[in-house]
């Protein structure tokens, strides 16, 4: 069947949209002429990226809530309000076969006017910590697509909860580059260790700071350091552009700073996590405290209960980082162990899978439509499913 529509939300950040593309594209590719609509936040990155990606996407006046008193909080029912009336509006039109979201407040005020016209709904849930969002419309949902473990205990019982990953982006499931032509291309040297910094497209603020002052540390150490500052930080920090600090506002080509890479310093958001497992390089994870539910913590938290990454809190590090991360330099045997044990975390085929459940979903939806259609001019109380 080739007319299928499926509407889509998550957003707000990249760890919202990114999966939602990755599976559009996914159903993209199995069905070609399937529609497509996305649903985000007017003033938020998904109106910029998801265009970018090839699909047409509709804007809701939502946000969430602030931590502290602002005229954002005091607007948002009447945003809410709007945003729900709008999402039941496009979906009357749009009249979706499935409804998938992957987080944000748009994708709440969608899913729910999603579910209230008996549209399948599906949630995926990038993070050790289920967010507000999936936890409301979890109820409705068929299907909720997870990346860990013991993701049962957020949702009602009875919930379908699927272990599946994060889908990730294509070229990082089958590196091909090697580490010398990854060095070059970077205008560093292969025989000598690479320290990447990942702070995330923005950049973080925190670790910016800390790579900062460890400098003089790295190049103690013998560490070249490839160092991705967010576009943000610029203009602060391109003045330690040298031999052996490479200093990036983005990094285009991430398949070959991952393989050009022998230890990484990153955030820990859900994208994030599961990209590194696929990489399997050690890494020390700096989790930001400023997220909602502090879930970046208890992301790296999950792999550092299974040896699998070290983690370093913002208030430690003045304390701890030349500490563990001169450990963990002057170690082979902890880089190897938490190589080897980041890997066995991957999941490669997180797309396919989430793309799996949502067709065994359609197809068990076409069988009741046509069964209906068969029983259709017989009273109801001989209908048999």
């Amino acid at each position: 069947m080739g007319n299928y529509r499926f509407i889509l939300s998550g957003g707000g950040t990249g760890g919202h949209i990114y999966p939602a593309i990755a599976i559009a594209n996914e159903l993209k590719q199995r069905y070609p002429d399937a529609e497509f609509l996305f649903v985000g936040a007017k003033d938020k990155m998904e109106m910029e990226k998801v265009p970018q990606a090839g699909y047409k996407i509709e804007g809701l006046w939502i946000s969430g809530i602030q931590r502290r008193l602002t005229v954002k909080n005091v607007l948002f029912p009447l945003k809410l309000i709007s945003s729900l009336l709008r999402a039941r509006k496009i979906v009357k039109q749009f009249q979706p076969h499935v409804a998938i979201g992957t987080g944000g407040f748009a994708s709440g005020a969608l899913l729910k006017m999603a579910a209230s016209a008996n549209v399948p709904c599906v949630l995926q849930e990038q993070n050790s910590f289920a967010g507000i969002t999936n936890k409301v419309l979890a109820k409705n949902a068929k299907v909720i697509c997870v990346a860990y473990d013991n993701m049962e205990r957020f949702f009602p019982k009875g919930t379908v909860v699927a272990k599946t990953g994060n889908p990730v982006r294509s070229d990082l499931i089958d590196i091909k580059v090697g580490k010398d032509e990854a060095s070059a291309f970077f205008g560093l040297q292969a025989s000598q260790p690479i320290l990447l910094v990942l702070g995330g497209s923005l950049g973080a603020r925190r670790i910016n700071q800390l790579i900062e002052k460890e400098l003089d540390f790295f190049k103690e150490l013998g560490i070249q350091v490839l160092w991705q500052c967010g576009k943000l930080y610029y203009e602060e920090y391109k003045k330690y552009d040298s031999e052996n600090v490479k200093v990036k506002a983005f990094l285009n080509k991430m398949d070959f700073a991952y393989a050009a890479a022998d230890i990484i310093i990153s955030r820990a958001g859900a994208g994030s996590v599961s990209e590194l497992c696929l990489v399997g390089k050690p890494t020390v994870f700096i989790p930001s405290p400023n997220v909602a539910e502090d879930h970046q913590t208890k992301n790296a938290e999950a792999l550092v209960k299974d040896d699998a990454a070290l983690l370093i809190e913002e208030k430690d590090l003045d304390a701890d980082f030349e500490m563990v991360f001169k450990r963990l330099v002057t170690s082979k045997e902890e880089q190897k162990n938490l190589a080897v044990n980041i890997s066995k975390l991957a999941l490669p085929s997180a797309t396919s899978d989430i793309a799996d459940l949502i067709e065994g979903i359609m197809k068990m939806c076409d069988r009741i439509n046509k069964k209906r259609e068969e029983v259709s001019h017989l009273p109801r109380s001989k209908w048999k499913f």
